[in-house]
């Protein structure tokens, strides 16, 4: 049964700058509630309940936020304010957060390995924040835990991406067992568009199993000079059953402004207006 979900939440977010100067990029609101929190609550819809960060300088908000403002929530309580906080108090109401700090930024694999010391040896989930995914029936993670319960190895989402946008993302190459979910031979991270075997792009979710982490701490530095989680889950895959699964729903890579802007008006048109 999977029970912890770990988010990797230490980068810089650059391309948001200067809003990410003195902000954590994950705390960037869509609407009116933290790109982060959005994640949270789609772990919680799955099932899991224990939630760990994975932070570094500067993220001192993430913690705030999953915290309780006895000074904020007596200053509104008794007006028509107070429910604004609903949300987010039944989050902190149903998990337990723990917090490990990345001194370096050496890549996601680097990010996960970090993060061992809140998972321990047992499977579990990743969520990067930046991907804000919708669907109206069920979580992509949700959908995630539901193939783990069967399948009891590690998965990966993915998406289709256009040819000419393979250098972006992780691409997977593997073959169909049942519709939109694949038994994955190979990965590579960021190929270029005449190298890539596919395109099929691996996205924010991951559900992993804990092998994962000796295989992580023997890898050296892949594309970008990073290690690549791409690369370990491409190792694995050579052992044990790995799985892509092709979700049902929306992504929205708000790690970019353009992705950004589009979470920001789908979520206004279907909750707010």
């Amino acid at each position: 049964m999977l029970k912890k979900c770990l988010f990797p939440a230490a980068g810089y977010g650059t391309r948001f700058l200067p809003a990410t100067k003195a902000m954590p990029k994950e705390m960037l609101p869509i609407v009116n509630k933290p790109l982060i929190q959005y994640g949270v609550e789609e772990a919680i819809e799955a099932g899991i309940t224990e939630v760990g960060f994975v932070s570094g300088r500067g993220k001192r908000a993430i913690e705030d936020h999953f915290d309780i403002s006895y000074e904020l929530e007596h200053q509104i309580a008794g007006s028509d304010k107070e429910c604004l906080l609903s949300d987010i108090r039944d989050v902190i109401d149903q998990c337990t957060f723990s917090y490990t700090r990345q001194l370096e930024m050496k890549g996601l694999g680097h990010a996960i390995l970090t993060g061992e010391t809140l998972v321990g040896n047992e499977p579990f989930g990743v969520i990067l924040a930046d991907d804000f995914c919708a669907n109206s029936d069920s979580g992509v993670f949700k959908q995630m835990v539901e193939l783990f319960t069967e399948y009891q190895c590690s998965i990966v989402a993915i998406e289709e991406v256009p040819a000419d946008q393979t250098d972006k993302y992780g691409i997977v190459e593997g073959k169909e067992i049942q519709e939109g979910l694949f038994k994955v031979s190979n990965m590579i991270e960021k190929p270029a568009p005449e190298f890539a075997p596919t395109n099929l792009a691996i996205i924010g979710r991951y559900i992993l199993t804990p092998d994962i982490f000796s295989i992580i701490r023997t890898l050296n530095p892949g594309a970008n000079g990073e290690i690549q989680i791409t690369d370990a889950i491409c190792e694995q895959a050579k052992n044990r059953m790995v799985l892509a699964y092709k979700f049902k729903g929306r992504r929205f890579d708000c790690g970019s402004l353009e992705g950004y802007v589009g979470a920001t008006n789908y979520v206004y048109d279907e909750y707010h207006r």
